[in-house]
């Protein structure tokens, strides 16, 4: 497996993306299951199984939630835009696939190295 040598800015935007899309993540673990105001629902009891789908009523997203969640998708799309655009793939002659795999693990390899 080939190794390569990532710019610094290259890796911290990819660290970067990361946090971003784990903090969003947990974020969207404390939201209402809809963005909008929705009844809620229960499914049919499914053949030789007692347990029924269903959510309760979701209020929606309030405008701070709203607010919260577009400031995440803006961060990841820039950080998305950094990562993908960076000048560093245009160095390589081919296996930029690879290279763009080898970059989202990075960090990992760092910590199992400390």
């Amino acid at each position: 497996m080939p190794t390569y040598d990532f710019p610094q800015d290259l890796r911290d935007a990819q660290l970067a993306l990361h946090q971003t899309r784990a903090a969003y993540e947990q974020y969207a673990t404390t939201l209402p299951w809809s963005a909008e105001p929705m009844p809620g629902w229960e499914a049919d009891k499914q053949l030789h199984s007692t347990y029924r789908s269903g959510k309760p009523d979701s209020p929606g997203y309030s405008a701070e939630q709203a607010a919260e969640v577009a400031r995440f998708q803006a961060e990841l799309l820039r950080l998305s835009t950094v990562v993908a655009t960076h000048p560093f793939w245009s160095t390589l002659d081919g296996g930029v696939v690879g290279a763009r795999m080898a970059l989202k693990h990075v960090h990992e390899a760092a910590v199992e190295a400390a």
